[in-house]
């Protein structure tokens, strides 16, 4: 039987697989601040006593100042040791919030001048993911994410160099920043590699645009999983394709209303989502910038909908089930979200 906190059984003591979570967002806003003060790193206040920060990207100009604090963040991490911190918090950020297995989301190219070139940083990050996930238990992958606001042929590079590291770390293959930007077909190529590698295609698609280049994503991608996808739920032709083909969707609640998605929790399309019989993982996104961890998903859920414990526990079972976790890690989370539930 799960503690209960108010009457709910604990969203915290579910287990749970974390599917979206981007690395620097994945940094604590405290180890931020002692880092920017380490290095004399001037700060803007909304990262610093305005946190978290009131974002929207409704318009380019709303991407931009998101995206600026991001660049900020990621200016911090100057030492391997730095990295190495970054890791094992957010590994044990997402214990304490019933993690069992979490696929972090890094795009190595962002870091290379720094860390001596995108090979370098990737052995850095697999061999500080080996650390952390020895000291906390938790399962950990990486997903190599190109970024769409770069050339398509900087994507391939990183495609290949996420087939590099196919078995040993590397789960998947990605595409991140503002999907409004650049022309997705471009990144087919790209793709392609990652598939002939065996690596699961995530792109992101259906957050800041709708089911249109939830199709581009599908067509031109192959997408095996979506990062976010939440706005498939506009097109029950579409929804019912990704049911269909067994695409998983990563929705991620509290930043989707923050960047303005959606006005409120509540109008997170959810239960309609569930309804239709898609596979959906709740995860975090960026917790510094949007100030809300991976069971803080699954309360505002709660919440905003009514979910009743019974819906929780099938969330997490499917955010499992669109994992590429072990399956041992799997048979072992699903006894425990029985547990859970009993």
């Amino acid at each position: 039987m799960a503690d209960r906190v108010g009457g709910h059984r604990n969203v915290s003591s579910l287990p749970k697989a974390h599917l979206h979570l981007h690395f620097t967002g994945s940094m604590r806003h405290a180890t931020l601040l002692e880092l920017a003060e380490r290095d004399g790193i001037v700060l803007p206040d909304s990262l610093v006593e305005d946190w978290p920060p009131q974002l929207s990207a409704a318009d380019e100009k709303g991407w931009f100042r998101f995206q600026r604090l991001y660049d900020v963040a990621r200016s911090v991490l100057r030492t391997p040791d730095d990295v190495r911190r970054l890791v094992l918090e957010a590994a044990e950020d997402d214990v304490r919030d019933g993690g069992r297995w979490l696929e972090i989301q890094v795009d190595p190219s962002g870091y290379a001048a720094r860390f001596g070139g995108i090979t370098e940083f990737t052995d850095l990050v697999l061999d500080c993911v080996r650390d952390a996930s020895e000291r906390t238990g938790l399962g950990i992958a990486v997903v190599i994410a190109a970024n769409r606001t770069r050339h398509p042929l900087d994507a391939r590079t990183l495609a290949r160099l996420a087939g590099q590291y196919a078995g040993r770390g590397v789960v998947g293959f990605g595409l991140s920043n503002d999907e409004r930007r650049g022309s997705t077909g471009d990144f087919a190529g790209a793709f392609r590699i990652a598939e002939r590698a065996g690596l699961l295609l995530a792109p992101h698609g259906g957050e800041l645009r709708g089911p249109e280049h939830v199709r581009l994503c599908l067509d031109s991608l192959g997408a095996q999983r979506l990062g976010h996808g939440v706005r498939s739920a506009e097109d029950p032709e579409l929804l019912d394709r990704i049911v269909q083909a067994g695409v998983a969707l990563e929705v991620c609640p509290v930043s989707n209303v923050s960047l303005g998605v959606y006005s409120d929790l509540t109008s997170v399309p959810l239960p309609q989502l569930l309804a239709a019989g898609a596979t959906v993982a709740l995860g975090a996104d960026d917790p510094l910038l949007f100030g809300s961890q991976l069971a803080g998903q699954y309360a505002t859920m709660r919440a905003a909908h009514d979910l009743d414990d019974p819906t929780l526990a099938r969330l997490a079972e499917m955010s499992f089930e669109a994992s590429l976790a072990p399956s041992d890690v799997v048979a072992d989370a699903k006894r425990d979200i029985a547990a859970w539930l009993a």
